[in-house]
């Protein structure tokens, strides 16, 4: 299967190819060219399978010249037992008569980002191999707190490969940054940028584009590559949970095969929720995409009005993976809603980037409203949610309640009370200041002491490499202005 530019469809890419660049070189992002079925008998298939082999046979679907063993091999090692903490890796626990929640975090960092980025290393080294790249790759990211851990922890003494991560100063929890800061590995790198999530991928974006730095980069011995979900090798892991989701309710006898459900999905960068839609357009019965926002509410009025206007207040939150602005995922479903229509959305991409907003032509917009939902959560309601749902038994986050929330929010707006899935994104321990405050505790100092605190308090099990930050010294304590970036890439690459 090839892969098209968002930018420009004439340019197409084979699937090493579109996993080895991460980003467009026209700067627009990677799409499949189609989307293969997945019929009631794949779905019974399906069924029978453990995720590591669910995963292998979903991603082959897309990766028609990788072989088959080795996709299942790449999955048997990306999912684990010395990985994941669950063997049924994305495991489902249910909430009440009709609702479920999708538990993403039982990785090695405690995030979702691990279901797609213990797969990515692989798929990268198959890549280089399979296109003849004799380069290093140079993976950069921009993270608001989970992708970077999650992508360090996958690629740490990767051969071939250097990772350099770049996070807002003020933007992750004291937890998601003491991760990041001792992150262990010969060929890792980490660097807060002064200002927010927003210009920190920009920054990363514009170091992607500039042609004199890959010359000189690759004058160097390396070439720039990507771990945040541009890349499609991030986002092709995040279709298989939603698919395993369904087959897990079957397989429980809650749904029947065919049977619509709706799912709730935390959002910021537009790729999580993007993946589920991928899921539908393969065949998967989805009802209606939930699309949740914390207050930074920008895709919430996309979906409303089909304007997206960035030009807005920033808030920094309490679920600060979700404090984005500029959702870059969104892209690919343009492209998708617009009839891969790669004029149209060179056009709406210039006039974000020249006037921070654009609007959608009508059908689009329509079409748009027909699939999704766009709902949003307050910090004071984000609290409520966690201590609400605390007294019923169950921890969870805040980008969690965030989604447990907007889910509720439609279901009492549309009367639609199909079965329905929200996502958890991330375990409790990452926020404990947050979590803790909201279930009425007062945290202690130490952002460390918190999680003991936590588990003293709930009696829940606090992830094993969480507790084990306690005592750990930082490694890395560098700081940039957003225009400097460049400077710390090419620093970092000497």
């Amino acid at each position: 299967m090839e892969y098209l530019s968002t930018r420009d469809k004439t340019l197409r890419k084979s699937a090493a190819q579109a996993i080895t660049m991460g980003l467009s070189r026209d700067g627009g992002l990677f799409t499949p060219v189609n989307f293969p079925g997945l019929g009631k008998l794949a779905i019974e298939a399906l069924c029978g399978m453990s995720y590591q082999r669910r995963a292998a046979y979903i991603m082959a679907k897309f990766l028609e010249n990788f072989r088959p063993e080795d996709l299942e091999q790449f999955a048997n090692n990306a999912y684990g037992p010395e990985k994941f903490d669950d063997p049924a890796v994305a495991p489902l626990r249910k909430v009440d008569g009709n609702t479920w929640c999708l538990e993403l975090w039982h990785g090695p960092t405690s995030a979702f980002k691990d279901m797609a980025l213990q797969m990515l290393p692989q798929l990268l080294s198959a890549s280089l191999r399979m296109t003849g790249e004799k380069k290093t790759a140079c993976i950069l990211v921009a993270t608001s707190g989970d992708t970077g851990k999650a992508a360090m922890e996958g690629f740490a003494d990767v051969d071939q490969t250097k990772i350099l991560v770049f996070y807002p100063e003020n933007g992750v929890s004291e937890i998601q940054k003491l991760q990041m800061v001792t992150q262990e590995g010969s060929n890792v790198g980490v660097c807060a940028v002064k200002g927010n999530f927003d210009d920190a991928q920009n920054g990363v974006k514009r170091i992607f584009s500039d042609e004199e730095m890959r010359e000189t980069l690759a004058g160097r011995g390396y070439f720039l590559s990507s771990a945040n979900s541009i890349n499609w090798g991030r986002i092709l892991p995040q279709v298989v949970y939603y698919i395993s989701a369904y087959c897990d309710l079957l397989n429980s006898k809650e749904i029947k095969l065919g049977e619509p459900v709706n799912y709730c999905v935390p959002t910021g960068n537009f790729g999580n929720i993007l993946a589920c839609y991928y899921a539908k357009r393969m065949g998967l019965p989805v009802g209606k995409l939930i699309c949740a926002s914390n207050c930074n509410d920008v895709l919430t009025d996309f979906i409303h009005t089909g304007v997206y206007d960035r030009n807005r207040p920033f808030h920094t939150t309490m679920s600060p993976s979700m404090d984005i602005l500029i959702s870059s995922n969104l892209e690919r479903l343009l492209f998708d809603l617009s009839g891969r229509d790669d004029e149209l959305v060179r056009e709406y991409m210039s006039q974000l980037a020249e006037t921070g907003r654009y609007e959608i032509n009508p059908n689009m917009k329509k079409w748009m409203q027909e699939i999704f939902y766009g709902g949003f959560c307050s910090e004071e309601e984000t609290a409520a949610t966690i201590g609400k749902y605390y007294k019923d038994g169950y921890l969870i986050d805040t980008h969690t309640a965030v989604a447990a929330k907007v889910l509720d929010d439609y279901r009492r707006e549309s009367g639609d009370n199909r079965p329905a899935v929200f996502v958890s994104t991330a375990s409790p321990y990452k926020f404990c200041d947050s979590v803790l405050s909201s279930i009425g505790q007062v945290p202690v100092e130490n952002s460390v002491d918190r999680i003991a605190q936590m588990v003293d308090i709930t009696g829940v099990a606090a992830p094993v490499r969480l507790a084990a930050l306690k005592g750990k010294e930082p490694r890395f304590g560098d700081v940039t202005e957003r225009e400097k970036m460049e400077e710390k890439v090419l620093e970092f690459l000497q």
